[in-house]
């Protein structure tokens, strides 16, 4: 019986949205702190099923790739709070693109080189370069670069993780009070779950998220395999 439960590719969409909801769950009763990421718990829950079911991650991605499917979409949603921000972006464009260039040269660049100094394989190195950039947008880029897609994906999902967490208090430290610095900041360095985390901040770090967010998927799709050429 429970063989052929996990024969149906519907089950492993259910799992992930169970998952998902009970890190929800979590997140609300703790009184949405930082800690109780919802992502985060959501992915503990369905590695630790899939685990205990012995189920390889291939069987798993093909049941759940709907929602693959759909971070396409999503991220084309948040053109909608960009678009009534929109008085802000006109006055600040100039900062905000010199901004994200700044940040994906670096982060890429430093990702590398920061590998090569601790003897690491070239391959995971420039993974690890891909991490601020959102999934379907670092898939693509790890194609043309020598690096595998899964290994691309781990990095992503920790670097999104993470900043949704302790992105926010990081920068309350340094001092960064301004919506819109914080949104950009974590827009630009945890792209989605940042993203996330920005609108529960505040409405305004939501749409500064978002737009860089976007920006970064399109000056890396445009830089990294550039800087990659020069520095291989």
């Amino acid at each position: 019986m429970m063989a052929h439960i996990l024969e149906q590719p519907g089950f492993y969409l259910m799992l992930t949205l169970l998952c998902f909801g009970v890190g929800q769950w979590v997140f609300e009763r703790s009184g949405r702190h930082t800690l109780a990421n919802p992502v985060t718990i959501a992915a503990i829950g369905v590695i630790a099923t899939l685990l205990v079911l012995e189920v390889p991650y291939e069987q798993y991605f093909e049941g759940a790739q709907i929602l693959h499917f759909l971070l396409g979409p999503a991220t084309v949603a948040l053109a909608v709070p960009l678009y009534r921000q929109m008085h802000h972006l006109k006055r600040l464009w100039l900062p905000i693109v010199l901004a994200i260039l700044a940040s994906v040269s670096i982060s890429f660049t430093g990702a590398i080189q920061l590998s090569r100094w601790l003897g690491m394989d070239g391959e995971l190195g420039n993974a690890l370069g891909l991490k601020s950039v959102t999934v379907p947008v670092a898939m693509g880029i790890s194609e043309h670069i020598d690096t595998t897609v899964s290994l691309t994906i781990v990095f992503v999902v920790i670097t999104g993780n993470l900043g949704s967490i302790i992105g926010s208090s990081v920068l309350g430290r340094f001092g960064v009070r301004d919506p819109r610095v914080m949104g950009l900041a974590l827009g630009a360095t945890s792209h989605g779950q940042g993203t996330a985390r920005a609108f529960d901040l505040h409405p305004e770090s939501g749409a500064f998220a978002g737009l860089a967010m976007a920006l970064t998927a399109v000056f890396a799709s445009l830089l990294m395999p550039l800087i990659y050429s020069l520095m291989h």
